[in-house]
């Protein structure tokens, strides 16, 4: 006998009742029970979510980055050209007065040449974050650092930034997982960064290694202050596609009279 309370998205989590049923109804709950977890909300429920965050009711979505919204990103962020051109390539632009043509240009090629590189969020229909990402041999800066050249087989997480007034509600890990969600979707087997162990100035064109760790990487290249970190894209999405697969067995081998007993 089962009996599914509503599931909460609170610290609740989610909420089951189960009697004395068939074992196939009990491994139905547990499996339903894992999909409710807050974690796997974010996927479920696409790049769309809601939650009670800083005190009030909040709705958030992920965008890809075009041109149309690339004055979307912070002022200081939307002329940068770390990532995008090599450092002698950078200063002649940034020397000319206007880097944010550049900026434009490597996104519209990035668009044409290889799709979708880039992913902001919205709170409320605020831009309170962004992320840019692309293979390496996109990002010219990529080969600079100490501990390059980024594996071939991933795509480089290039930066990621968060407007301090929304920190501390889980946009960065959003963002992450939305990049995740869209490159598993392309055949990508894993996403690296360079992180900076000494990281102190928020709005940096680095990330901090410490920040790259909180949402799932791992160090594959030890260094003083620029280490190599992966995020492998099996561990960080399809654990959940595996569970709906099982669910969609399970519920395909009940008839309506087991699935549906009385309580």
């Amino acid at each position: 006998m089962l009996k599914l309370e509503k599931p909460g998205y609170g610290r609740g989590g989610c909420r089951l009742r189960v009697g004395t049923g068939h074992p196939e109804t009990r491994a139905l709950t547990e499996l339903r029970c894992q999909l409710e977890t807050p974690f796997s909300r974010v996927f479920r429920h696409g790049l769309h979510s809601s939650r009670q965050d800083w005190g009030q009711q909040v709705s958030r979505r992920l965008a890809n980055v075009t041109l149309d919204n690339l004055d979307d990103l912070p002022h200081r962020c939307r002329r940068c050209v770390f990532w995008e051109l090599d450092p002698v390539n950078g200063n002649r632009a940034v020397e000319a007065g206007d880097p944010g043509l550049e900026k434009e240009a490597w996104i519209s090629s990035t668009l044409l040449e290889w799709g979708s590189c880039g992913k902001i969020v919205y709170v409320d229909g605020v831009a309170a974050g962004f992320v840019l990402y692309a293979p390496p041999h996109h990002v010219p800066r990529s080969v600079a650092f100490p501990t390059s050249p980024v594996s071939a087989d991933a795509v480089l997480l290039m930066t990621a930034h968060i407007i301090p007034e929304f920190s501390g509600g889980g946009l960065g890990r959003m963002l992450v997982q939305g990049v995740a969600k869209d490159l598993t979707r392309r055949g990508v087997r894993a996403i690296e960064a360079f992180g900076d162990l000494k990281w102190e100035q928020p709005g940096a064109c680095l990330m901090p290694a410490e920040y790259l760790l909180s949402v799932g990487f791992k160090t594959v290249r030890p260094h003083l202050r620029f280490p190599r970190l992966r995020l492998e894209l099996k561990s960080a999405v399809s654990w959940r596609e595996d569970v709906e697969v099982a669910l969609e067995r399970l519920l395909g081998s009940m008839s309506p009279e087991r699935a549906l007993r009385p309580v």
